[in-house]
């Protein structure tokens, strides 16, 4: 017979509610849960076909061995024994950090991975920690940090009461209203705003699909926005239409923004940005004006080299304006767990990159400095790593670099469903359970809602016999290696003695793992709206339970700087924000004319997912979007094959000829070009489209959050003659 599982999608940070039927332990159907109270409506197509991950004709579904040129299955005793082994004798050798974890966002999801991954590295004491926040999220939790004395204070938005919406870099019309924080049905919220008098305001340079539907669309120059949001702090200082009251008791650095922004020119910065004084100084006065409003900044600021400064003065404009803590504004959701006081106390030791002597953020260093780390001789080199849900040849620039970096690992063990792009040379491939085949409770998250919500994630599936959690492998490695699981000494063995009582009594609740942390996150967990939450609320809520109407007031409290004040001009920001004013506007390089841009699919998630059938209408590619005059010039048409390269790669694609990127823009989606390979059988891979990050130099930076200049690449493009290309298929993941 049938069963209905109601538990929510962990593919992104919307969460959405989902009704999943199942029979003979395998999906019928998965559909939003409209019981839901809180974050179904951004369901799309990645969460209804989640079953065909689970299924996919190519999944890893026990430990399999590199003999030769293929693999092997082997049982989980023999594979856990031979990596213990060889990365003992690694840090016998060569010490700790020879050992490199990366995480990709899959890991981000799960409520357990993340905690006993870091574990699992505090066994072996390296701080060779790579992660995918690297790509495209550090300006964040820099600005945070530095701002408000965390990287995970992140505002949320509240929608229903703004008047005002600046959203920079942001296509919620296709992403949802979801980033570091979830709104759910965020757009259409805004949307409805709109219909009764708000305005929407959206800064890109491609007329994207929330473009369509703006008050007004500003086409800035790539790279720039940071320019344009100093005008708008100039343009509000000088006609003293900031809040005063923020300003005096918010705020702590008054005085070195005042400084920056007048040594800022209103005309320079327009021209910088490619908007008109004019116009800059209109939208800076309304912004200031609106009864309730905020700046958004998204993934298109983050890609840039100047990111963190755009992300900081994005912060800058909600708090001189008083948006902080406001309806219509930006405010600080506390959740059921209080993840600033838990992460402060989890925090990572600091440590500096052995090459490139850069700081870790967030706990990690930049996937960018990795191909160094492993192909750079002396002590803590890199030599062997596991990437735990991850594809960072695809998400990460270079690949073609890190790809031959990872050819050369004494030990290289992949963790993920199928064999990926940046695990053709893994040594071992471990399989990974997927969401439907687990529980969740996504405490660490809870302050990222927009309204106070908990709903745990039950499991709809059983998983294949052979499968493990991530958090299971991360354990059983720590004590196979004989290394005390989070540096806690006795704890291995309390864990052993526990899985005997687990097995003698037949109640495997008994043996340590997550949920022994869910219960201790409810059990400790603090009142919402006067509520004390219980586990048993858990169980009688399958929809999720909204804990009570959304507070304000919590944000001053909240802030972990010393004086509880924000500190609005951090000396970092200012000094690199007077460096780029002092810089001239570089001349368009003859060789490279055009900028590589970055658009959103909402049936994609990053470098993952683009392999499932069915999952992209129109089939499985990405293209690259070409303004009509500069195609007329290049003599390309739409549907060309052309070839796109730069100072580090090239790459052949189709060409769509579009208006929707401003001219000197070509634009191309993140996060394809893998191939998927059949371990079992050593069939041909599945190729899924083309690699555009193998255009970027690893080199490109943004100085203050390490994050890849993804957005920022100088490229040209020109069209290959029929002759080239006939009867020959287009290279698609390409270490070209």
């Amino acid at each position: 017979m049938p069963a209905t599982v109601h538990t929510f999608c962990r593919y992104c940070l919307a969460s959405c509610g989902v009704e999943v039927t199942v029979e003979d332990n395998r999906v019928s159907k998965i559909a939003a849960d409209k019981l839901n109270p809180h974050s179904w409506q951004d369901f799309c197509a990645k969460g209804r076909t989640a079953a065909a991950v689970v299924e996919h004709p190519r999944r890893v579904v026990a430990p399999m061995r590199r003999v030769g040129d293929g693999y092997v299955e082997a049982s989980w005793q023999e594979a856990l024994r031979d990596i213990a082994d060889r990365m003992n004798r690694l840090i016998d050798a060569d010490g700790p950090d020879a050992i490199g974890a990366y995480y990709g966002n899959p890991a981000g999801y799960s409520s357990s991975n993340l905690v006993f991954m870091n574990g699992w590295l505090d066994a072996v004491g390296t701080r060779n920690r790579y992660a995918v926040g690297s790509v495209d999220q550090n300006a964040v939790h820099v600005v945070a940090q530095a701002m408000y004395g965390s990287a995970l204070m992140v505002p949320v938005s509240d929608i229903d009461n703004c008047d005002f919406f600046l959203l920079v870099g942001a296509n919620p019309a296709v992403s949802a209203w979801n980033w570091l924080e979830s709104a759910p049905g965020g757009w259409r919220r805004a949307v409805d705003r709109q219909r009764h008098g708000a305005r929407i305001v959206v800064v890109d340079p491609v007329r994207t699909e929330s473009a369509d539907k703006a008050d007004t669309h500003l086409a800035v120059h790539p790279g720039q926005d940071w320019a344009l949001l100093l005008a708008m702090v100039k343009v509000i200082l000088d006609a003293r239409l900031e809040h005063p009251g923020d300003c005096a008791d918010l705020a702590n650095g008054m005085a070195e923004i005042r400084a920056l922004a007048a040594a800022a020119d209103l005309t320079d910065l327009a021209g910088r940005c490619a908007i008109p004084r004019d116009q800059i100084e209109q939208l800076a006065t309304d912004f200031a004006r609106a009864p309730g409003a905020m700046v958004i900044t998204r993934t298109g600021v983050s890609l840039q080299e100047t990111g963190t400064v755009a992300e900081w003065l994005g912060q800058v404009l909600n708090v001189i304006t008083g948006r902080m803590d406001r309806p219509g504004g930006r405010r600080f959701e506390p959740g059921y767990v209080d993840t600033l006081r838990l992460a402060g106390l989890a925090e990572t030791a600091p440590h500096r990159s052995r090459v490139a002597g850069r700081e870790m953020v967030a706990g990690a260093h930049a996937l960018a400095e990795l191909p160094a780390e492993i192909l750079t001789p002396g002590t803590g080199q890199i030599r062997a790593l596991v990437i735990n849900s991850g594809n960072p040849v695809i998400s990460g620039p270079d690949g073609a670099r890190l790809d031959a970096a990872l050819q050369q690992l004494d030990l290289l063990v992949a963790i993920d469903f199928v064999q990926r792009e940046s695990h053709r040379h893994a040594h071992w491939l471990l399989p990974a359970v997927h969401w439907l085949e687990r529980e969740d409770l996504l405490a660490f998250t809870s302050s990222m809602h927009d309204e106070p919500f908990v709903q745990l994630g039950v499991r709809a599936l059983d998983p294949p016999p052979q499968a493990r959690e991530e958090w299971r492998i991360f354990v059983d490695l720590a004590l196979a290696m004989k290394r005390p699981l989070f540096g806690a000494r006795g704890l291995n063995g309390f864990i052993r003695s526990s899985r005997r009582v687990a097995g003698a009594t037949g109640r495997s609740s008994l043996a340590f793992g997550p949920h022994w942390i869910n219960r201790l996150m409810i059990v400790t967990s603090r009142k919402v709206n006067g509520r004390k939450l219980k586990w048993r609320d858990l169980r009688d809520n399958p929809h999720g339970l909204v804990l009570g109407p959304r507070e304000f007031g919590h944000f001053r409290a909240a802030l972990r700087t010393p004086d509880k004040k924000v500190r609005v001009a951090p000396a970092e920001f200012v000094a690199r924000t007077r460096e780029l004013l002092a810089e001239t506007a570089p001349d368009a390089d003859p060789e490279f004319p055009f900028l590589l841009g970055n658009r959103r699919n909402r049936h994609a998630m990053n470098s993952w997912l683009n392999e499932l059938p069915g999952l992209h209408p129109g089939g499985k590619r990405n293209v690259v979007f070409v303004h009509p005059e500069d195609a007329a010039a290049l003599g390309i048409g739409d549907g060309d094959t052309v070839r796109v390269f730069s100072a580090v790669g090239s790459v052949q694609v189709t060409a769509v000829v579009s208006d929707r990127p401003r001219r000197g823009l070509v634009v191309m989606e993140h996060g394809w070009g893998s191939r998927v390979f059949d371990p079992r059988s050593g069939a041909l891979p599945q190729v899924y489209g083309v690699n555009r990050n193998l255009l970027v130099d690893g080199a490109a930076l943004d100085p203050l959050s390490q994050t890849s200049a993804l957005g920022g690449t100088h490229v040209a493009i020109e069209r290959i003659a029929e002759a080239t290309v006939s009867g020959a298929r287009t290279p698609s993941a390409g270490l070209v």
